[in-house]
């Protein structure tokens, strides 16, 4: 009888900090996402609505606007500008990023890999010059991207931003999938060189099929990058091959911010990596903690 109720306190005593974990895993979930909830629900208000403070969170009935923190959603805003120009710029913004992404996939693959072989020599001094290219901010060398920019005819030019963008985010892809090599098990791949393969099919038939969450991954912080990046798209876009956030900067006026309808392109800009955030998450954590334990 004493064990059973010994038994009984200690399942009563996991079950409540298993309760308390949940509340607090919770919480911090809706203090992580509440500037995007925020921006979301300010899509679906008036302009009169939007700026309020304290913000209104629950939408309701026309009728029952007079509620606190409560408002009438409106999809005005998004028909505004799902009418307007708001597609050429996600166009040039999925263009870029995509292609640029798998540029960058392609490039460091072998890179990476050839950089955890044993016969490669100079590689620290290798992976410290691309971890070295992003020691200066983009603002520190804008001037001679644009100039050269302007030099090869490139300017508002998405094949540009292509290949800015897989400049960028070469060195860390580079990196990230050097260390998803590093920690595959060399048994596996010494049977892969006993059995004749070379380099190459080593590479792609024994290296790559292990680490495809770690590859996900990489891609995955690479379009992140690439669809967000701000500066080089302002400094070398006009109208032709500008992206989302330069569409975002247009509610920017003499007459002030135009909080609801900014509020409403910065759902839709930031919709499709939410997205594919939601459904990869699995394999984005995997391959965020390849090697994390052994």
């Amino acid at each position: 009888m004493v064990f059973w109720q010994r038994r009984t306190a200690a399942t009563r005593g996991i079950e409540r900090a298993s309760m308390i974990r949940t509340v607090l895993a919770w919480a911090v979930a809706l203090f992580v996402s509440f500037p995007f909830l925020y921006l979301a629900t300010s899509g679906f208000k008036t302009e009169v609505e939007a700026p309020k403070m304290p913000p209104a969170f629950v939408p309701v009935p026309e009728s029952l606007s007079g509620f606190p923190l409560a408002y009438t959603p409106t999809l005005e805003n998004y028909k505004l500008i799902l009418a307007g120009d708001f597609m050429p710029y996600f166009i040039n913004s999925a263009i870029a990023t995509l292609v640029s992404t798998l540029i960058v996939l392609l490039l460091a693959t072998p890179a990476a890999y050839a950089l955890t072989l044993p016969q490669t020599t100079g590689k620290r001094n290798v992976l410290f010059f691309l971890i070295s290219t992003r020691f200066l901010p983009a603002v520190g060398v804008i001037i001679p991207i644009f100039l050269a920019t302007r030099f090869l005819g490139l300017l508002d030019n998405v094949l540009a931003l292509i290949i800015l963008y897989t400049a960028m985010n070469l060195p860390i892809a580079v990196w990230m999938m050097r260390s998803f090599f590093q920690d595959l098990p060399a048994d596996v791949l010494d049977a892969g060189r006993m059995d004749g393969a070379g380099t190459i099919q080593e590479l792609i038939l024994i290296a790559l099929p292990m680490i495809k969450n770690g590859v996900l991954a990489t891609a995955f912080l690479a379009i992140i990058f690439a669809w967000n990046e701000f500066l080089l798209a302002l400094t070398l876009t006009t109208t032709k091959a500008a992206t989302v956030p330069l569409y975002m900067i247009s509610f920017m006026s003499a007459q002030g911010l135009w909080y609801a309808k900014m509020s409403a392109a910065g759902t839709l800009a930031a919709l499709p990596v939410v997205i594919l955030g939601w459904f990869g998450q699995k394999w984005l954590v995997r391959g965020l903690s390849m090697g994390a334990v052994k």
